[in-house]
């Protein structure tokens, strides 16, 4: 055996033992179609479980939100807008007013958002992804959602399931207005 060969032998299994104890926690898979997955809040990953879900869309985005005021969700959607991803909103009467809301970073930013006047509420907390994946729940975008609020989010990944929320989007968005804030 030559001494190259000796160092593959040796080089090798290290590499891997390197590998196998590197922290995945920053790498995270697409899920499968078929995967669904559960989350609770205070404190039980919302969030981050929408913005991964956010990023890895690679067609389309539509929300339906009654508050909005969570800025990792707002900054994830720009992100999948820079990367070329149709990002459209549809929110409550509230949202043009509400403390804190990001309704504003996501115009400046160039996604459409539209306000629904129709209902007395509209209630909706929904995001819709490439036509498989619907994130749903009580879950409001928000920070108290997340940090303080006992609610919930349901990841479904079903195209059946994911064609029914975007026809009512759809529905909505057509009594919807759209948004413009003045600067």
């Amino acid at each position: 055996m030559t001494k190259k060969s000796m160092r593959k032998l040796i080089i090798w299994p290290i590499f891997f033992l390197v590998a196998l104890s590197c922290p995945t926690s920053s790498i995270q898979a697409k899920p499968s179609a078929t995967e669904e997955e559960v989350y609770f809040s205070p404190h039980g990953g919302c969030t981050q479980a929408i913005v991964d879900n956010l990023n890895w869309a690679e067609k389309y985005v539509r929300v339906q939100a009654y508050s909005f005021t969570s800025k990792p969700i707002a900054e994830a959607l720009i992100a999948a807008h820079k990367r070329g991803v149709d990002v459209k909103v549809l929110l409550d009467k509230s949202q043009p007013h509400a403390k804190g809301g990001k309704i504003d970073m996501l115009v400046d930013a160039g996604i459409p958002v539209m306000i629904d006047k129709k209902h007395a509420i509209a209630h909706n907390k929904v995001i819709i992804i490439d036509g498989v994946t619907v994130l749903t729940g009580s879950f409001n975008f928000t920070n108290a959602a997340e940090d303080k609020n006992a609610e919930n989010l349901l990841v479904v990944r079903d195209k059946t399931v994911a064609r029914k929320y975007r026809n009512n989007w759809n529905s909505h968005s057509k009594h919807s207005e759209p948004y413009k804030h003045s600067t």
